[in-house]
């Protein structure tokens, strides 16, 4: 897989995550345990993109 096809692929998850936590935002049913989770996958997904990007 190319750098920039990684990159797309990860760019689709990291929105994909932005869009769940958002609803799990709004849900009482989900802990906030789990909203960190999510946000922290989130991040590291981001870290990864700008890796890539820059090297």
């Amino acid at each position: 897989m190319s750098v920039s096809a990684r990159v797309r692929e990860l760019k689709r998850k990291h929105e994909t995550l932005s869009q769940t936590v958002e609803k799990a935002q709004q849900s009482p049913a989900i802990s906030d345990i789990d909203i960190k989770s999510l946000k922290k996958q989130k991040l590291r997904i981001k870290e990864e993109i700008s890796r890539l990007s820059s090297g």
